[in-house]
């Protein structure tokens, strides 16, 4: 059946108040300003703050003012560079091919010096999320099996007609999973946001076909993961962004139904999110979806198969799946916690409609009919065999024991960490995460002295937090006794003085928070992921002894503060204060 228009759902349309007395028809308001809530206290943007964005932007045209922030950020860039030269100090570096090929043995003795690079010991259960699970033997499966698949490539279906089997097995599977019906299908992607921005896509196009939608936008949490934001830069679609409960953190529904009008075509809703994983009430999402005839998409990526089975490992949790009616599209990343090796994820629709949307088809190309499913047209067939050969591997049974283990132990550090004298939990987390701060102190000091003890978490920002995401490797015995007892000894010791600021680079996280203008951060984030492919100029790469030293106290982390305050006196360009401080 054809989707109906605006006007015979009663969709919302847009309508502003010119004055007090005037009364608006059922508004969808323009994204507004962030709620900032920092350290348990709700601070809103108002007419100051925007005015100080305004300025900064304006103050960077200054020749003097840009002149001197480009300064600085060549700075920026050069310590970057000088932070990747330390960590791979003990390598050489290659940038012409070897004139003669190298022996095996020879490259897999380089393949272990270059793994052997990094400051955290993952294996041990001190990193929060990254790797989700590490056993031997399943390794040593998945390298047989891609070994086997590593040259097929599901492109070419009449080759390789196994392997495309192999990823309807997998999308399959993860439907029965998600309570799909026979209708539901998808595809395999290389991540989780492959997965979103290829459900965006999707929905474009099917609104601009049978809706007439050309100025789409989409309707999410503020706390839905980045990726939308980027498939609304690939696909020209406006992401609006709703605030979340400041004690829930499940976003505000009633801010969510305002945000909606003619041109949105999808809702959004995160089961669970990955700063705090709270799950946003989907039943509600879902039920506005139908109301308005806009299809609904749950991000499960971060929950994966744990968010799939938690309910049948006897804990509660509202419905979120496919059970819904209206709920359109679901992503989980097979590589999180369906512990399948990186670079696989799933896309699963509930019908094929909006799935035909998604495939990207030429008909004109003199090389013949081309069609793909995803964004890549070749894709490795060694991934799919490989991720398929680990959920033959874990069965049913092995998938809700692993799903046991893990929320039993994020259970067991979120009632450490409730128990702790200054801090606070952000909401009631679903799954794997939880995600702590404190109304006492700085959270980020916190931060730091885990760190120094071996602890590689997750920095939150708006407000201020750190998180830990449960994985495989924290199940391991006195890995989460280990963790509540550091937090709990170096709260003790941050409890003596709790005024006592943040030194270091923790300090940037919290201090960068404060700056209206955030383009200056993209600037300094371009630099960092530029640093990640540097290579020495010919005549340094054949010692490392010859690179030039990194400063001392350089390490890979970093956080930069790039800080314009006009004074409080009338300004002129020559009395703008520039301030950056950065350390890796």
């Amino acid at each position: 059946m054809a989707p109906t228009n605006s006007a015979q759902t009663g969709l919302p349309r847009l309508a502003s108040k010119c004055c007090s007395c005037c009364k608006p028809v059922r508004p969808a308001a323009l994204p507004g300003e962030p709620n900032a809530r920092v350290r348990g206290k709700v601070r809103k943007t108002g007419l100051y703050t925007r005015g100080r964005r305004q300025f900064f932007r304006i103050a960077k045209k200054i020749p003097a003012v840009r002149r001197q922030v480009e300064a600085e950020l060549t700075k920026a860039n050069n310590d970057f560079e000088s932070a990747i030269k330390e960590s791979n100090a003990h390598l050489t570096y290659t940038v012409t091919l070897p004139e003669k090929g190298l022996s095996k043995e020879v490259i897999l003795k380089l393949v272990d010096d270059h793994l052997k690079t990094g400051h955290y010991e993952w294996r041990d259960g001190r990193v929060s999320g990254a790797v989700y699970g590490y056993n031997p033997e399943l390794v040593q499966l998945v390298t047989e099996v891609y070994g086997k698949a590593s040259y097929t490539n599901p492109l070419h279906a009449d080759l390789f007609p196994g392997v495309c089997k192999m990823e309807a097995e997998v999308v399959r599977m993860a439907c029965n999973l998600f309570h799909g019906s026979n209708d539901s299908c998808g595809t395999m992607t290389t991540g989780g946001t492959e997965s979103i921005v290829m459900a965006m896509k999707a929905y474009r196009d099917y609104a601009r076909e049978y809706k007439g939608i050309t100025r789409p936008n989409i309707v999410v949490p503020r706390t839905a993961h980045a990726a939308f934001d980027k498939g609304g830069q690939y696909f020209n679609i406006h992401v609006r962004s709703v605030d979340v409960d400041p004690e829930t953190f499940e976003v505000d529904m009633k801010k969510f139904k305002r945000a909606i009008n003619r041109n949105t075509i999808l809702l959004v809703g995160s089961a669970p999110n990955f700063p705090y994983s709270t799950i946003d009430d989907i039943e509600a999402i879902a039920a506005l979806g139908v109301k308005y005839d806009i299809p609904v998409h749950v991000d499960a990526c971060l929950g994966s198969f744990v968010v799939a089975l938690v309910r049948n490992a006897d804990y509660k949790l509202r419905p979120f799946d496919f059970d819904v009616k209206g709920v359109t599209s679901i992503s989980a990343d097979t590589h999180k916690y369906g512990f399948a090796p990186k670079g696989s994820s799933v896309i699963l629709y509930s019908e094929k409609k909006f799935k035909d949307h998604q495939f990207t088809v030429t008909t004109e190309w003199p090389g013949g009919v081309y069609g793909s499913p995803t964004v890549n047209g070749s894709r490795a067939g060694g991934i799919i065999a490989a991720c398929w050969a680990t959920m033959m591997s874990f069965g049913y049974d092995g998938y809700l024991e692993a799903t046991k283990r893990i929320v039993d132990t994020a259970r067991y550090i979120e009632r450490g960490v409730r128990d702790i004298d200054g801090l606070f939990v952000f909401g009631k987390p679903a799954t794997s995460v939880i995600a702590f701060g404190s109304n006492v102190f700085d959270i980020f000091r916190l931060s730091d002295s885990l760190c120094k003890l071996g602890w590689n978490l997750n920095a939150l920002q708006f407000p201020s937090g750190i998180h830990i995401c449960v994985t495989d490797m924290h199940t391991q015995a006195g890995v989460a006794d280990k963790f509540i007892a550091d937090v709990r000894s170096c709260t003790a010791e941050i409890m003596k003085d709790p005024g006592q600021p943040v030194v270091g680079k923790m300090a940037l996280y919290g201090m960068a928070q404060s700056i209206p203008d955030r383009s200056v951060f993209g600037e300094v984030t371009r630099l960092f992921l530029h640093s990640m492919y540097y290579t020495p100029s010919q005549k340094y790469a054949s010692a490392s002894a010859t690179l030039p030293t990194a400063p001392t106290h350089a390490s890979i982390s970093s956080a930069v503060l790039l800080f314009l305050e006009p004074p409080r006196t009338p300004c002129y360009p020559s009395n703008i204060y520039i301030y950056l401080q950065l350390e890796l």
